[in-house]
């Protein structure tokens, strides 16, 4: 935990006209995970965090809404004179990652991070990572080279992928392969080198997108499941600690995306004219490519079946448990094609991604 008793906290500050677009821009660009809304004379309206930018997107709220729309307005706050051992202890006893700090007249100050990086809570949960397409699309960087191992900023997209993971405390991973699988595994090992547990499952043909998972030992815990082509600065371990919480069989994360109509539409009722729209824009949610699975979802696969994870989803489903999504915003790039490739490398490298 420390004190940001620099300017760094201010570059979390909006407005309250501000668009909750802007606020998501401002999470993805701080990496704090919190937004303070003030007004004119920096005194604390309310905060957003990346919870409340999710619950907006699962209402599908227009993200051309103001910011006042989601902010929550009675936040947990303290003063500057405070002591360290009571500011460690609301924020334990609370789960607060932030806390902002406020004078007498409830002007923003400063703020409290807890900063995680340093010390990670461990988790023992496996992340499962599907690294054995063919990578068609990205002939002819693929010939000789799978596509999770071709490099982004000199670095395997798996690697940035495994690291990521490690940094929040994750620390087993198996690898599926097929495709050149063997260059994977002689890059990676056993993990030893990157400090975490790496094993593999080996298929022999192609099984889709979830069918691998029936060779994989039933683990005791949740599990996550992430495509090896994409890059995202998401939170694994808080995509585990919601589907945890919201007691769910299978979680998957999407991404909501928007296209608009290149004409203007007509609705009509026989020949009748009901309704003139010019140029819709039409919101969906998109699978990212990460799931949550809790281990009852093994019996769901056949080892050595072709099975995706939509299926899986169904399936899971059908015997009766949730099946739900996490919203997400956070930067997510999925390497398909080779100008997908040539803007991961344009992109800073002090981010995995920059939109």
């Amino acid at each position: 935990m420390h004190n940001q008793d620099g300017h760094l906290w201010r570059k979390t500050l909006v407005g309250p006209q501000a668009s909750i677009q802007e606020a998501i821009r401002q999470l993805d660009a701080t990496g704090m995970q919190i937004c303070l809304v003030v007004d004119d004379d920096n005194l604390l309206l309310g905060t957003i965090t990346d919870g409340d930018v999710r619950r907006a997107l699962l209402r599908g709220l227009d993200l051309k809404g103001p910011v006042a729309d989601i902010m929550y307005r009675s936040p947990m706050v303290v003063t500057p004179e405070m002591g360290r051992d009571m500011v460690i202890h609301l924020m334990r006893a609370n789960k607060k990652h932030q806390l902002p700090m406020v004078d007498e007249s409830r002007h923003v100050v400063g703020m409290h991070l807890w900063d995680e990086v340093l010390a990670p809570a461990s988790r023992p949960n496996t992340i499962v990572i599907m690294a054995g397409g063919f990578g068609k699309r990205l002939r002819p960087f693929t010939e000789n080279c799978p596509k999770p191992m071709l490099p982004v900023h000199g670095k395997p997209m798996l690697e940035h992928i495994i690291e990521r993971a490690r940094d929040e405390g994750f620390y087993n991973f198996v690898l599926s392969l097929h495709y050149l699988g063997h260059v994977i595994q002689d890059h990676f090992g056993d993990g030893s080198k990157w400090d975490v547990n790496i094993t593999y499952l080996h298929e022999t043909t192609p099984l889709g997108t979830a069918g691998a998972l029936g060779y994989l030992p039933r683990p005791e815990l949740p599990f996550i499941v992430t495509n090896g082509d994409v890059l995202t600065d998401i939170r694994y371990g808080e995509l585990l600690d919601f589907h945890i919480q919201q007691k769910a069989g299978a979680t998957m994360a999407v991404r909501q995306h928007e296209w608009q109509h290149p004409f203007g539409v007509v609705r009509t009722n026989g020949i009748k004219i009901v309704e003139f729209e010019e140029k819709p824009i039409h919101r969906s949610h998109v699978n990212a490519g990460i799931y949550v699975l809790d281990p009852g979802a093994l019996e769901q696969i056949n080892p050595g079946e072709l099975c995706d994870m939509p299926t899986l989803f169904e399936r899971i489903a059908a015997e009766g448990a949730q099946t739900i999504a996490f919203p997400m915003h956070e930067l997510w790039m999925d390497i398909g094609r080779p100008e997908d490739l040539k803007r991961a490398n344009q992109q800073p490298s002090t981010s995995t991604l920059q939109e």
